[in-house]
């Protein structure tokens, strides 16, 4: 481990956390995964402050609802009730995150400006692909009142940025997974899977309410080869329960002309990480599971948090420019056999059919027949992007170099 960031072997940074549930599981996923993180791997002392213990338990069954303060995988836990309290000096982190730019409690905060030294404060911002990220990365933000100044740190896909979540592990026990073909089945065969299913092409499913499931379910029962959709409890209910003609619980299912629907108890975050590796075609959401199915070097179809007047299209044309753009440079034939994953991500997010759009909108019967032609193609794409990714460092290793320029400064 690097002496440049706090070890085990030094006595430990405290660290506050502190998250508000937007999106119902990809605030909560991220902030947990990095909690974890900086525990386990760095020694940290973290409490994580959490709004909505609801969503945080379905993810993390040890959750318990009803607890004002708890103690999980060594991190503390604390209900987020309110922005009301009263706070010394003494009770503040070395290091305070707000996430994506949520109001940390006022007495929270002028308690920060009485420590000696202050605190180092950080905004962690969402995850965007556009350019104006790089230049916005690091910049100090002075508090208008207070003797405090705090610092945007962006994730992100280049090493003008954070980098992403990654544990150091990871990588390691993907590779192990994936090659035990009889774990896999093991792991799969415990949401119903069958033997003749694990053969078929098999896509998990992870989307918000306005995806086209339903017509991609009519296009997939119709497919040629047969195929498994393994989709968890809750995820595109109506479609679903259209689909398998009654209430998509878990274990339910269902199979329709070459097409299999089978439906996931809401899994913990490791478990999902499998479900990832073990699947052909990952469909994922808002950022979490996003950077997820991208360490997972799998095909996968991002569908991106809406925003009003269409905004979110254009991180998601940002975010396909350089992951197939990057691609392009390894591979001579990328480009062409990407156009139909472009044309995937565009329709699926319902921007192919937007002003300035690039390609016409498709039908699913005519680009599903292609996507899947190029499926092979396409993980090449995903592998390589993976790569490119492992350069740029973790996102939790980067944070705490930079906390620890900061409080070098200010000595």
């Amino acid at each position: 481990m690097s002496s440049e960031i706090p070890s085990k072997k030094h006595p430990a940074t405290t660290l506050a956390l502190f998250c508000k549930v937007v999106d119902n599981y990809g605030d909560i996923g991220i902030c947990w995964r990095f909690a974890k993180q900086l525990e386990h791997e760095h020694g940290i002392h973290v409490t994580l402050w959490v709004d909505d213990l609801r969503s945080f338990q379905r993810i993390c069954p040890e959750v318990a609802i009803d607890f004002d303060q708890q103690k999980i995988a060594n991190v503390t836990v604390q209900h987020w009730r309110d922005q009301d309290g009263v706070f010394v000096a003494d009770e503040i982190s070395d290091i305070v995150i707000e996430f994506f730019a949520c109001d940390i409690p006022p007495a929270y905060i002028a308690a920060m400006a009485e420590c000696n030294p202050h605190p180092v404060w950080l905004n962690l911002e969402g995850l965007t692909a556009e350019e104006w990220v790089e230049g916005c990365h690091t910049l100090p933000s002075p508090h208008p009142r207070l003797p405090l100044t705090k610092y945007f740190f962006f994730p992100g896909f280049t090493d003008k940025t954070g980098g992403l979540l990654l544990e150091s592990n990871l990588e390691q026990q993907r590779q192990e997974f994936q090659s035990d073909q009889t774990g896999m089945a093991v792991f799969l065969a415990q949401f119903g899977v069958t033997e003749s299913e694990m053969s078929s092409l098999k896509v998990s499913l992870f989307c918000y309410p306005q995806a086209p499931v339903s017509a991609l379910l009519n296009t997939w029962q119709q497919s040629d080869n047969a195929m498994t959709c393994l989709v968890p409890e809750g995820v595109a209910a109506d479609a679903i329960a259209a689909f398998i003609g009654q209430e998509p619980k878990a274990g339910a299912s269902s199979t329709r002309g070459a097409l299999t629907v089978r439906v996931l108890p809401f899994i913990p975050q490791a478990d999902y990480d499998k479900l990832l590796w073990a699947c052909d075609l990952n469909f994922v959401r808002g950022e979490d599971s996003f950077v997820r199915a991208q360490w997972a070097g799998k095909p996968f179809i991002w569908h991106i948090y809406p925003q009003d007047e269409n905004l979110h299209h254009v991180k998601l044309k940002a975010f396909l420019q350089r992951y197939v753009g990057t691609a392009a440079e390894a591979e001579t034939n990328a480009e062409t056999k990407a156009e139909s994953l472009i044309e995937f991500f565009l329709a699926w997010n319902g921007a192919a059919k937007t002003e300035n759009s690039h390609l016409p909108a498709s039908s699913w019967e005519n680009l599903w027949p292609r996507f899947q032609a190029d499926m092979p193609k396409i993980a090449e794409i995903s592998n390589h992007w993976r790569q490119q990714l492992l350069e740029n460092g973790d996102l939790s290793t980067n944070l705490l170099k930079f906390a620890k320029a900061i409080q070098q400064a200010a000595v």
